[in-house]
């Protein structure tokens, strides 16, 4: 039965259109940054993009640095590196520019400068988010530069801790970017693998946050039309990467399925974070796979819901239509269709099913993802079976 109590909450300043990057120095001002660490990954920062961003700030005479020490699923010792950095540099504020990564790192970078205990007390649990010196987190500017994430209107980050390796959620409101650009013009270089991936991811945000049950009608109307952008605009991008109007709409869908998912995520995530932490594959493309297979299993608690989105989407046949699509969009932007196409192994399937269950996204899952939950829809996704 819904509960009709909930908390809600929606996304910050957003400057959207191509070009205006050439807005970003203003922007850190309007935050009171006058000193930022930019923080980006090590592929991003050898690019023109990250080379004409440094020189937009320059020129209007802000003090920027540069930190890239950043993995495409960044760990614990990323995040040190850059509190150190900016310490260091006597930085003000963090400009978080790339793809989920540089984004995650960057809003950690600028809450975990000015705090003492470590990292994992700010573990998304309860209340733990109540432990940190809201005074001291550094203000942020958000530029993303893939169309996935949508970490630039999100108030938490993703890190792997290297002990254990497992995924962790660190959030607190703060975490919140004061601004962020969004110019579509920064994901035109976006190879298709990347592009791809980003925006399946995207789309399981979209579709776990419409399927949740916490009760947050207009997130699950955001999640509805986010969905239609990423079905009508993921095949123009993947073929045509220099299509603005295509990469506009899909940096939309982005922004939309993150802040949707405050509703809920579900086994998508809780399974594709275990695999990501374990095989470093990429966080989309990863919930790319398991997509199809979370569908199935959810079927008996969602159907209805997926009826009424196909019929949104105009795709006839109810729940098997919709699946169908899935199955289609996959195969035409590149998703391998099962585990194997990303290098993942049964002899994990015990470990990855236990870790699973203990995410955090795990209990928005439309139906308990207990341990037999985790290992069936694993057990599909590796042989490629929707039976």
């Amino acid at each position: 039965m819904t509960s009709y109590v909930a908390n809600w909450s929606y996304p910050t300043a957003i400057r959207f259109g191509a070009g205006r990057i050439s807005e970003l120095a203003e922007a850190c001002k309007a935050a009171g940054i006058m000193q930022p660490l930019l923080v980006t990954d090590a592929g991003l920062a050898k690019l023109d993009i990250t080379k004409k961003t440094l020189e937009i700030l320059q020129a209007a005479g802000l003090r920027v640095a540069l930190f890239s020490d950043v993995k495409p699923n960044p760990v614990e010792s990323n995040l040190s590196a850059g509190v150190a950095a900016f310490r260091a540099g006597g930085h003000d504020g963090v400009v978080a520019f790339g793809g989920g990564s540089g984004l995650d790192t960057g809003k950690l970078i600028a809450f975990m400068a000015g705090q003492k205990r470590p990292v994992w007390d700010f573990e998304d649990v309860g209340d733990w988010w109540t432990r940190a010196d809201a005074g001291r987190i550094a203000p942020i500017v958000a530029v993303p530069t893939t169309a996935g994430t949508g970490s630039e209107v999100g108030r938490a980050g993703v890190i792997t801790d290297e002990k254990t390796h497992t995924k962790k959620v660190i959030f607190h409101p703060k975490m919140m970017p004061k601004v962020v650009i969004c110019d579509p013009q920064l994901t035109i270089g976006l190879p298709p693998f990347i592009t791809a991936g980003t925006g399946m991811d995207a789309l399981a945000h979209c579709l776990e946050a419409y399927s949740a049950e916490h009760y947050h009608p207009m997130a699950a109307g955001i999640a509805l039309e986010g969905t239609r952008l990423v079905f009508e605009n993921l095949p123009k991008v993947v073929k045509s990467g220099a299509d603005i109007e295509a990469r506009a709409e899909m940096m939309s869908a982005a922004c939309m399925g993150a802040a949707a998912f405050q509703k809920g995520l579900g086994a998508i995530h809780a399974l594709s974070h275990p695999v990501g932490a374990l095989y470093d594959t990429h966080h989309g493309m990863t919930n790319a796979v398991f997509m199809p297979y979370v569908l199935v299993f959810n079927r008996p608690a969602i159907e209805e819901k997926i009826a009424r989105l196909a019929a949104y989407l105009g795709i006839a046949g109810g729940f098997d239509g919709f699946l169908k699509a899935v199955l289609e969009l996959r195969e035409e932007v590149g998703v391998p269709h099962a585990l194997e196409g990303l290098g993942v192994e049964q002899s994990r399937r015990e470990e990855i099913a236990e870790m699973a269950v203990v995410d955090p996204t795990a209990g928005g899952n439309p139906l308990p993802l207990d341990r037999e939950g985790a290992l069936r829809i694993f057990d599909m996704a590796l042989t490629g079976s929707l039976g």
